[in-house]
């Protein structure tokens, strides 16, 4: 046995074992909060430090048992101290034995290294302890349906996407199996995110984050939903308003989202368009909600799961089909037959000309300003398709009122391409 490492006595050490006594005790604090765990601060230290120790000893010594060892100590020792606190009263310790096992981990974790990656667990760790009631509470609210589109996600993510060959294919190349799904995947994964807030949260907080969650998931739906609800309740317009504007101009915020993961180049130049039609629409919006003086029972718009396979195959489809018409009309007519497809598909999707129009930047067959103006032309056809849906589906106050807002989104990207571009 190499018992080099005993001779000496340099503190070079010392910074690995402070660190694993930090992150000890910061998961104890918040496991001493709970009156029945049989392990806190004292417990949780000890263990950090004692994961370190271990793989310290395990590597100096070259012996990968000893690191085992001790990790079979800490769990035998844990469940060992719950075995006999089975009742109903106490804490069952599955929780406490699993921190425990955690902290022993992350101990050894800095010893070989990872200490930035051994905080953020620990951090997680701490957290995930702490908000224990929350996470039974939002267990508690999540149905069926929405477990169902988390594992619809995970498959579209981790079953179709990588068997997809990633080559391109067609006349102009413009069709690659691969990277469509996983234009796919990005949008339905945003979609997911606020289809699961709306869910949670929606009717809980208010009018203002029921627009930010539904135009996360699907701005037109929620149009629709509160245009139809306000044409019988004039009570009801007021709150219509503010959901629909905010909806709408949280549309510009997930496609600079999407543009900064597909295609960050783009930022400099479409980030001013989109900013300005936010702050002129934003504007408008923010004086209609102060108008809104009364609160009222606001119910969740009944939206598609966005991760139902038939809804990722249809949005894929019309993915393919942009972006071939796209690739075709461009070669033949150039900017102009782009804009000419942005003003049709955007109607109805402003994803797909949006990731049609970065696809086509990213292959160096537009510039920067003309995949920003087709960009512009697609959320502004976009807002032209809503409003049709505003007034033939909706109450005639609430026509007129979104109009202002709307109307001052698009003047603010109008603005913005004229003096950006």
């Amino acid at each position: 046995m190499n018992i080099d490492f005993l001779q000496g006595g340099g503190l070079e050490s010392l910074p690995q074992f402070a660190t694993s006594l930090a992150i000890g005790l910061l998961i104890g604090l918040v496991r001493e909060r709970n009156p029945a765990a049989k392990a806190g601060l004292r417990t949780f230290s000890l263990v950090a430090l004692f994961g370190t120790l271990a793989a310290m000893l395990s590597e100096k010594t070259d012996a990968p048992s000893l690191l085992l060892g001790g990790l079979l100590i800490v769990g035998l020792m844990t469940i060992a101290a719950y075995f006999h606190a089975k009742d109903e009263i106490n804490d069952p310790g599955t929780t406490t034995v699993a921190a425990i096992i955690m902290c022993y981990g992350l101990g050894a974790t800095i010893w070989y290294g990872d200490t930035t990656l051994a905080i953020m667990l620990a951090i997680i760790t701490a957290t995930l302890l702490y908000f224990k009631t929350e996470l039974h509470g939002i267990s508690q609210n999540i149905e069926r349906r929405d477990v169902v589109s988390i594992l619809q996600f995970s498959v579209l993510t981790f079953i179709i996407l990588p068997i997809l060959p990633d080559k391109s294919y067609g006349p102009y190349q413009a069709i690659n199996p691969y990277h469509i799904w996983l234009m796919v995947v990005l949008i339905s994964g945003v979609s997911l995110a606020g289809y699961i807030a709306l869910r949670l949260f929606g009717q809980r907080y208010g009018a203002v984050l029921l627009g930010l969650f539904g135009g996360l998931v699907s701005s037109t739906a929620t149009t629709l939903v509160y245009s139809r609800r306000s044409k019988y309740k004039q009570d009801f317009v007021q709150l219509a308003v503010v959901v629909i504007l905010i909806a709408n101009l949280m549309v510009l915020i997930r496609l600079a989202l999407v543009s900064a993961v597909v295609s960050p180049a783009i930022l400099p130049v479409l980030l001013p368009v989109l900013g300005c039609g936010l702050i002129f629409g934003l504007g408008i919006t923010v004086y209609w909600w102060y108008k809104l003086n009364q609160q009222n029972t606001i119910p969740i718009p009944e939206i598609n799961n966005p991760t139902e396979i038939h809804t990722a195959t249809s949005f894929g489809l019309l993915y393919a089909v942009v972006l071939s018409f796209a690739a075709w009309l461009s070669d033949i007519a150039g900017s102009s037959g782009l804009y000419m497809v942005a003003l049709i598909s955007g109607m109805t999707d402003v994803d797909a000309i949006t990731l049609t129009s970065l696809r086509l930047f990213g292959l160096d067959k537009l510039e920067a300003t003309e995949t920003v103006t087709a960009i512009s032309i697609g959320i502004l056809s976009n807002m032209g398709f809503k409003l049709g849906l505003i007034f033939f589906m909706g109450n005639p106050l609430l026509a007129r009122q979104c109009t202002f807002g709307m109307i001052a989104t698009g003047i603010g990207i109008g603005l913005a391409l004229l003096l950006f571009n």
